[in-house]
């Protein structure tokens, strides 16, 4: 029995390693990619290791080698993966994150801030990059973080995390404008992101701070930038807010908004994020999406009851929702 179980496991291990050779880099690479979308690195590693023996020099199998050793906290065998991929003509931004992220869990924040910057040299247009250099910089509390967030909306705007990390930098302070125009984009570009519900309740909040705000019914001033006129807009639908903030009296105040904005100020001031507004107010939409926006966070129960009672038009704006996908324009940042 125990010859043919060695035969056996023998036979097995034959196969393994000619299955192995058989594959392509890519291939392998394919294979590593799977093990750790399951978290198995320790496999991912062996695969890819192997990967890299059939092509040394392929800098994606080298950084996804990288990584499976950071996921492993092996940052040793991390940074001796990564590091000579920095000075390489085809380093991408991934290259330095993951060097800079590596060194920032490695609490070194100094070489983490050069490995960033000197990413941001070599790709000045990398949001990814910003968007990591900012939350190094608010770990340190550093609020100079907003500026590499708002720096990497506006030479990426399509990458999504800056919305996100700005809207809950001015949810902290006293400017709620900017959390909400953020916090919106973000939800509209991540309608299914975990970190969504956490936006949508800031944008609940920052309207009902926007409204509390003694200055909000001041006598209305001369629209001088893109902050003002939006106050400026906001400030003449007062009245509903009193009633208080709710999905219902949101879809009116928002809707008032909208209508008075293009008016006024749609042609000094374009908005991607405005325009996508009109467009659902256009299609009859607008209603299900302040629903969606912020009902879901107000009371849920209420949100599910709607549901039941508006199935057409819950049914018609989740299929537009699924269908598209929310881009921002660049230029168009207004700040």
């Amino acid at each position: 029995m125990k010859i043919i179980n060695k035969v056996i496991f023998l036979a097995a291990l034959l196969l393994t390693v000619q299955f192995s050779n058989g594959q392509t880099a890519k291939e392998l690479q394919e294979t590593a990619r799977s093990f750790m979308q399951q978290g198995d690195f320790t496999n991912a590693t062996l695969v890819l290791t192997r990967a890299a023996s059939l092509e040394p020099n392929n800098i994606d199998i080298t950084k996804d080698l990288a990584l499976t050793y950071y996921f492993q906290k092996d940052f040793n065998r991390a940074l001796s993966q990564i590091k000579p991929l920095l000075d390489r003509e085809d380093a991408d931004d991934q290259c330095f994150q993951i060097a800079g992220n590596i060194y920032k869990y490695l609490d070194q924040p100094k070489e983490s801030e050069k490995i960033y910057r000197k990413g941001l040299k070599k790709i000045p247009e990398s949001g990814a990059i910003y968007n990591d250099l900012g939350e190094l910089q608010w770990g340190q509390k550093n609020y100079e973080a907003i500026k590499q967030w708002e720096k990497g909306i506006e030479v990426d705007p399509n990458f999504s995390k800056n919305y996100y990390n700005a809207s809950k930098y001015y949810y902290l302070t006293t400017d709620k404008v900017w959390s909400i125009l953020y916090g919106e984009i973000f939800v509209n570009m991540e309608p299914q992101n975990k970190a969504t519900p956490e936006i949508k309740s800031i944008l609940l909040e920052s309207y009902k701070k926007i409204f509390l705000d003694n200055d909000i019914n001041k006598e209305p001033k001369d629209a001088v930038n893109f902050t003002d006129a939006f106050l400026r807009t906001m400030r003449k639908q007062s009245l509903v807010a009193s009633g208080g903030i709710q999905p219902e009296s949101l879809t009116m105040i928002r809707t008032r908004f909208i209508l008075d904005w293009f008016n006024n100020y749609g042609d000094k001031y374009p908005s991607r994020l405005f325009e996508y507004q009109r467009q659902l107010l256009q299609e009859g939409m607008f209603d299900a999406y302040n629903q969606w926006l912020f009902g879901t966070v107000q009371n849920l129960a209420a949100y599910q009851n709607w549901i039941t009672t508006h199935a057409t038009d819950y049914n018609e704006f989740s299929k537009f929702q699924r269908s598209r996908i929310y881009k921002a324009v660049a230029g168009q940042n207004n700040r």
